[in-house]
């Protein structure tokens, strides 16, 4: 068995096709086929993730779900050593959601509802603050390591950040939108949409 140096039992969530890390080898493993399996691994107290962003919010949103953000997860990337997810000190970072308890990790989306739309229309206002009043390219959202937690930025046609506001929330009010979480396009447009940041946040292992 493997364990951190403070003592805790890590242990490996597979997803897709990634393997275990040699430095993690004695550690028990978990693959995931389903979001619930995850929850079979809630015994160790920190869980090393080898998978995207995708597969690390989803493990974040059953622990957010279980109400066991007391877990620390590191992120093991692809063909690195997993030595880091025995010797780092988790610290926890604000953990940013959605109004459906789906979580983001890396970036989110709000894009036009359809190849035949340019634009989205509509209102975005980070806090007190308007992103956009009318019609915008798209919107990109970022968690950020730090409160207030997340900042979201209006996007040029060529898909780059014109100005980012930080704040603890980000809604949108729309005529039709598509929501992006890490990679992963919801299944229909929405006329809502909300990231913000929980009231704990998640022990995320540097």
């Amino acid at each position: 068995m493997t364990t951190t140096d403070s003592g805790q039992e890590i242990s490996v969530l597979l997803f897709g096709d990634r393997r275990i890390p040699r430095t993690l080898a004695d550690c028990p493993a978990v693959m995931i086929v389903e979001p619930a399996d995850v929850d079979a691994a809630f015994t160790a107290g920190r869980l090393a993730v080898a998978g995207s962003d995708a597969d690390v919010a989803t493990v974040l949103s059953r622990l957010l779900r279980a109400d066991r953000l007391d877990i620390e997860v590191a992120v093991v990337p692809p063909f690195r050593s997993g030595r880091r997810a025995r010797t780092g000190r988790a610290r926890r970072v604000p953990l940013i959601r959605d109004e459906t308890g789906a979580v983001l990790v890396g970036a989110g989306y709000w894009l036009p509802p359809d190849d035949s739309a340019r634009q989205i229309e509509g209102e975005a206002v980070v806090d007190d603050t308007v992103l956009f009043d009318g019609t915008a390219t798209a919107v990109r959202i970022e968690p950020t390591d730090a409160p207030p937690g997340l900042r979201a930025s209006v996007l040029s046609p060529r898909m780059r950040a014109r100005r980012w506001v930080a704040g603890r929330a980000v809604q949108l009010g729309t005529t039709g939108a598509m929501v992006v979480r890490d990679g992963v396009q919801v299944p229909r447009p929405v006329r809502r949409s909300t990231f913000y940041r929980h009231t704990q946040g998640w022990l995320r292992v540097d």
